[in-house]
């Protein structure tokens, strides 16, 4: 029931935040549009801070991914793989347009600028961090900071995918140049640090 309850929640939440923003979006009305007390709202989501964070990761890792095998022994071929899980996330539209509330309402308010928003805690970010430590202990990769590469790698797709949809409304990428962006990134990566 609470899982329900939650999901109820977060979907309410995600409506109410894209049509009203931050500011104007009332617990008291995700409540009623979720079809729960304020009780069991506020058991869940003591602050609309925490609730507007719970709603973006939410955007990002459900429903959850289909599982996907990550080959082994081949940095690229794993990268790709995960490179491409990464841009269908970052290419769900209420992904782009939570985003874009967090940018423009967060110097309003202190309590958004205080989440510290763990997007590290998405399946596919958690994925990738197992799957360059796994490399690095196999001796597939010499990878002395797993984060920083994870990092560089997520940064050459969001470039490529994402900031440019965020920061212009009208723009748009084709699948294959999603391809091609992943193709590149996850290229890029595995000649730094693929071992011999």
């Amino acid at each position: 029931m609470a899982a329900t309850n939650r999901e109820a929640i977060l979907g309410a939440a995600a409506q109410l935040f894209l049509e009203f923003g931050y500011d104007r979006t009332p617990l008291a009305r995700v409540a009623e549009r979720a079809g729960v007390s304020k009780a069991t709202l506020f058991k869940q989501f003591p602050t609309k801070a925490e609730l507007f964070e719970a709603t973006v990761l939410a955007a990002g890792g459900s429903p959850a991914p289909e599982p996907v095998e990550i080959p082994t022994g081949d940095l690229y071929a794993g990268l790709v793989v995960l490179g491409r899980a990464y841009s269908e996330l970052l290419t769900r539209p209420r992904m782009v347009a939570l985003m874009r509330t967090v940018i423009a309402e967060s110097h309003h308010f202190p309590e958004l600028r205080e989440r510290t928003f763990d997007f590290g805690t998405l399946p596919v970010l958690q994925a990738l961090g197992r799957y360059l430590r796994e490399a690095h202990s196999a001796g597939s990769a010499d990878i002395d900071d797993p984060d920083l590469a994870s990092a560089q790698f997520l940064g050459m797709i969001a470039s490529a995918i994402f900031w440019p949809r965020l920061t212009h409304g009208t723009w748009s990428i084709t699948k294959e140049e999603q391809s091609r962006a992943v193709d590149e990134a996850a290229r890029t990566i595995a000649t730094r640090f693929a071992t011999p």
